[in-house]
């Protein structure tokens, strides 16, 4: 799925299914919350974390996806109530991003 079809999915299923659009405000820190969970994921699977049970490493991967997943609708969730159209938003954030960097990256001794 493009990432216009995107949008349009997750507002098709909030008029039906989720009623309405939360206020842009509790999007945001429903965002925030959600971003939180895939940071606590990650300390556990790249970082020095542990986890608190086997089994809950062992499903983890699949819980980082799920994580991931929810980051991305409430962000598409805000993009619709704000309307932006997060295809053009993205393509002038990569035109943006190669402008400035084009050697800024190359030339980073970190990077070698």
């Amino acid at each position: 799925m493009t990432i216009r079809e995107a949008q349009e999915i997750v507002d098709e299923w909030i008029n039906t299914i989720g009623v309405r659009y939360y206020n842009e405000l509790t999007n945001t820190a429903v965002l925030i919350e959600e971003v939180g969970e895939v940071a606590r994921l990650m300390a556990r699977i790249y970082g020095e974390q542990s986890f608190k049970t086997r089994e809950k490493e062992l499903s983890a991967k699949d819980d980082l996806a799920d994580e991931m997943a929810d980051v991305l609708f409430v962000l598409v969730c805000l993009a619709n109530q704000t309307g932006i159209d997060l295809t053009e938003a993205l393509k002038k954030n990569l035109d943006k991003k190669t402008n400035r960097d084009k050697e800024r990256h190359a030339n980073n001794e970190k990077l070698k």
